[in-house]
């Protein structure tokens, strides 16, 4: 086993990421993508089921590339909230409904026989834009299967011992009886609205809603049949300056902008870095129309030039949560070094 490798692994709704992190290079190599083994693939198998198939996949993924990297440790990035002890409390785009809390850090020790940090997906990605935020707050969002947010302030994310914070994709922006439907079984949750999924499903309704608009935009050249029309279509007609796929775009937007109004009147946030396989598939574009979203709700005390600096772009690549489970993975090991040396 080597100090200067770690394994880290990014397990999301979607995909499964797992590579091989250097302490001295600062950088993953090694990726391996894969599907994950959750309601994406198995959709309607019960909450235990997809536990079980997730750990299975996990453990024999990443054993396997602890032996490769013949790495000390393993940190892994996981989608859902994440107690300090490694509990997963919930994990709405990985297997849906609620269950029993999952003791990942627990199992994966047990099995790997290494140690293990295990923590929120966005947790993690925070770490790798640190030092390029310097000492301001910021939060980090991701847009993507589902949406999530975390703050980091004064050398911390900002969370509590059993996960809670940052989870506004699960906030009720639309109490209507009939609002779209999230993973977790709630209905009207920023996620199910504003996310990647949520933003298909919205256009593939106002298809349903306006036949005539849908047949004049670019969304129906590549998708005749709404039932059929993807994220990958959607993210080419608004990159393209579609007027109906860029209207279902505001609709989601209007939402998080609200969100994020909300954080920053609470508690003055006022730099936010955007990320997610959805939100920089759009790219510039998705941060341009966010900031006007901003702009026309205002943010109390900031002039419209000032809500301009608000929102940036992350790096372009899917590595967030990877590289960030590494840098944290080297600033816990410093720290528990730093005591042991007093």
């Amino acid at each position: 086993m080597s100090e200067s490798a770690f394994t880290v692994a990014d397990l999301g709704g979607t995909t499964l990421r797992i590579a091989r992190y250097g302490t001295d290079t600062d950088a993953v190599t090694d990726v391996l993508r894969t599907p994950t083994e959750g309601i994406d693939r198995h959709p309607g198998a019960p909450v235990p089921e997809l536990q079980a198939r997730v750990v299975e996949q996990l453990t024999e993924l990443a054993g396997r590339a602890v032996e490769r990297h013949r790495s000390s440790a393993l940190a892994l990035a996981f989608a859902g909230p994440v107690t300090a002890d490694g509990r997963v409390t919930a994990a709405p785009t990985v297997w849906g409904g609620r269950g029993e809390p999952l003791p990942l850090r627990l199992l994966l020790e047990e099995r790997l026989g290494l140690p293990v940090v295990v923590v929120n997906d966005l947790t993690a990605a925070v770490w790798r834009y640190v030092a390029t935020e310097g000492e301001q707050p910021f939060c980090l969002i991701t847009v993507s299967s589902g949406i999530g947010g975390k703050v980091y302030r004064a050398g911390e994310v900002l969370l509590d011992a059993e996960g809670h914070g940052g989870e506004f994709g699960h906030w009720t922006c639309d109490p209507a009886p009939r609002a779209p439907r999230c993973d977790c079984g709630g209905r009207g949750h920023l996620g199910a609205i504003a996310s990647g999924r949520g933003m298909q499903r919205a256009a593939r309704r106002a298809a349903l809603a306006d036949p005539d608009g849908y047949a004049r935009s670019r969304l129906a050249r590549g998708a005749p049949d709404p039932s059929r029309l993807d994220n990958r279509t959607l993210v080419a007609a608004i990159r393209a300056g579609d007027e109906f796929a860029t209207a279902v775009l505001r609709g989601g937007l209007a939402h998080l902008a609200s969100a994020i109004t909300s954080l920053f009147t609470s508690i003055g946030v006022r730099r936010y870095v955007l990320v997610g396989g959805f939100a920089l598939a759009v790219g510039a574009r998705y941060a341009e129309l966010l900031t006007e979203e901003l702009q026309r709700l205002g943010c109390f005390g900031l002039s419209a030039e000032q809500i301009g600096t608000m929102v940036a772009l992350g790096e372009p690549d899917d590595d967030h949560g990877l590289i960030g489970a590494g840098r944290l993975l080297v600033a816990r090991r410093t720290v528990r070094q730093a005591v042991t040396v007093r």
